[in-house]
């Protein structure tokens, strides 16, 4: 059985993605792994402070550098998303420059460009989202998705600012939002579009009930570090998005020598 050091950078004020990406990786059949952290601080998400904690990037590529990791997860979706379209591409390239500089080859993979890839790998064109954001910003999201070739169908934005609230959103809430939606036209249902709004016991559960592919910020995080290590996409009880995916290539990133 494998080892793999996973390094998460994440806003000061989430908890969420420290938790989900761990029990989601746990679950692995044929790896183990250990999860390092480091901190940009961010307490609302507004656009102001989105840029201020963009701009504490480099210092935690350094601080992961240093413990060596095999991948990398820059974990926070709107973060990267509220730059304009295409910005995941520039911050992975940034972020794959500086490792090369420290001659660290570790895979790259960050929530937004997860949640892209997750949807490409399951050929999901028409999509409809749950968020958190204030209805700004969750504009910015479906703006971003659609200039990626993804048709959002509906979405609901719950509109909290205050990003430890994020954090404390109730499941029902959550479920309760899912159901309101519009999905007769959709492929698939981002039930959280945030690595910081709870929603992984969710997923399975309304897979079931909405009989459609439901995935979140989380699960199309864990299927990209699998996929960027080399690992099978397979985990129990997290949605089709990872149910005998395989073994699946990646040209993102550095393969993990």
């Amino acid at each position: 059985m494998s080892h793999h050091r996973i390094g998460m950078i994440v806003p000061s004020s989430n908890v969420t993605v420290e938790t989900e990406i761990p029990a989601l990786l746990a679950r692995h059949a044929s790896a183990t792994f250990s999860f390092h952290g480091s901190r940009m601080r961010m307490a609302k998400v507004s656009p102001e402070e989105l840029v201020a904690m963009n701009a504490q990037r480099g210092r935690c590529v350094d601080e992961l550098a240093d413990a060596g990791v095999d991948a990398l997860l820059y974990a926070c979706l709107v973060a990267i998303m509220a730059q304009g379209p295409g910005e995941h591409r520039r911050v992975e390239e940034a972020v794959a420059e500086q490792l090369a500089e420290r001659g660290l080859p570790a895979a790259l993979v960050s929530s937004a460009g997860a949640l892209v890839d997750a949807l490409e790998a399951m050929s999901a064109r028409r999509v409809a989202l749950v968020m958190p954001y204030l209805r700004p910003l969750a504009e910015q999201v479906v703006a971003y998705l659609e200039a990626e070739g993804v048709e959002i169908v509906d979405w609901a934005a719950l509109e909290v600012g205050d990003n430890a609230e994020v954090g404390c959103i109730p499941g029902d809430r959550v479920l309760e939002a899912a159901r309101s939606l519009d999905l007769r036209h959709a492929d698939a249902l981002v039930i959280s579009c945030c690595v910081q709004m709870p929603s992984l016991p969710l997923v399975p559960v309304v897979e079931k009930e909405l009989g459609l592919p439901v995935l979140s910020a989380a699960t199309a995080g864990a299927f990209c570090l699998l996929r960027a290590l080399g690992l099978p996409a397979e985990l129990p009880d997290a949605g089709s998005l990872l149910v005998a995916s395989g073994l699946v290539s990646t040209s993102r990133g550095h393969s993990p020598s």
